[in-house]
């Protein structure tokens, strides 16, 4: 059987906010899989501020998509075809294979997830039980290293990393702060998912706020933003505190990064100045299965609880990372394709 499949291909690299011209929908024809592949319908493509970087063409953490291939993404899908041992059809599965509607693939690709369990929703393994599910829990537990009775503030914390990060601090006994964009995401932040507050970064008195609220100093600063908050975060921290470092978001479109203040030179420039460092979860990755399985138990148990943005059509992916890069998304962004 023939299958069309719908591809992003990245198209130029952007200068500032990604406009359309930056991609170029492609179709391909799939008319058969080979032994030890399987052919997967995609359901969900994941948007992550991530992707931002990967545009670009510069030395990171990973290499840069490249012009011409699909965009870099992580989807889930179902099974349809298999010449595997490894994967039936009709099994569910996340895969790393960038923003396309079908995905053919060798059952040998480390990017393969298998989801076993049903009770949760599909698209919540591209968010609190997935890859930024695992990345606050790594980031949180691994580098921030909590200890009952500290303070813990979350940036971007409505967000599909933050909101998680401060859900976990809870259940290890901290005080937890949240900083968001609007009352609407504070109020969201606070109250369904009980940080002790949220302050809204985009009010005037978003400076003594945060000082008032956390008038015991910072033990652990999980750093998803950058810029003014930051800066404003800086001597507010108290010796022996550590800031995992996830993305800082405020900078991604800027034409030169490179030149741009990032928090390692605010952290940097402190004396004496905090333990912190940029990680990803794909540092331990020979833990994914046992902390997917921890989180799906606490989202089961309603102790985890997370928000989606879910947009219709593969078509919206383009305007879907716009969205989370300006903050226009609330929590986890999808499109269901």
């Amino acid at each position: 059987m023939n299958y069309k499949n719908n591809r992003w291909l990245l198209n130029k690299r952007p200068s500032g906010m990604p406009g359309n011209e930056c991609w170029l929908l492609d179709k391909e024809i799939i008319s058969d899989i080979s032994k030890n592949e399987i052919l997967i319908k995609v359901d969900y493509l994941s948007i992550d501020p991530y992707m931002r970087g990967r545009m670009n063409d510069s030395k990171s953490y990973a290499p840069p998509a490249k012009i011409g291939e699909p965009m870099t993404g992580e989807t889930v899908g179902t099974v349809i075809e298999s010449k595997s041992k490894k994967f039936n059809i009709g099994d569910k599965i996340c895969a790393h294979k960038g923003w396309q509607t079908y995905i053919k693939v060798s059952d040998k690709d480390i990017s393969l997830y298998k989801i076993e369990n049903h009770e949760i929703p599909i698209h919540a393994y591209l968010g609190a039980v997935g890859m930024p599910g695992r990345t606050a829990y790594f980031g949180l537990n691994y580098v921030g290293k909590p200890k009952k009775g500290e303070t813990l503030v979350v940036s971007a914390a409505s967000g599909a990393v933050g909101s998680v990060v401060g859900q976990l601090g809870k259940h290890n006994g901290l005080k937890v702060i949240g900083i968001a964009g609007g009352e609407m995401k504070c109020d969201y932040v606070k109250n369904e998912l009980g940080f002790d507050e949220c302050i809204d970064y985009k009010s005037p008195d978003f400076k003594d706020a945060l000082t008032s609220s956390c008038d015991n100093g910072i033990d652990i600063y999980f750093e998803n933003v950058g810029g003014i908050t930051t800066q404003l975060i800086a001597p507010l921290l108290n010796k022996g505190a550590r800031v995992p470092i996830c993305g800082y978001i405020s900078k991604y479109n800027s034409p030169n990064i490179i030149e741009e203040e990032t928090p390692f030179h605010v952290l940097g420039k402190l004396n004496p100045a905090p333990k912190h460092r940029f990680f990803v979860n794909t540092e331990w990755m020979n833990e994914w299965d046992a902390v997917t399985n921890e989180l799906s138990q606490l989202v089961l148990e309603d102790k985890l609880r997370f928000k989606e943005t879910i947009t219709e059509g593969f078509e919206n992916a383009p305007q879907g990372l716009r969205d989370v890069l300006s903050g226009k998304n609330f929590g986890k962004q999808l499109i269901k394709v």
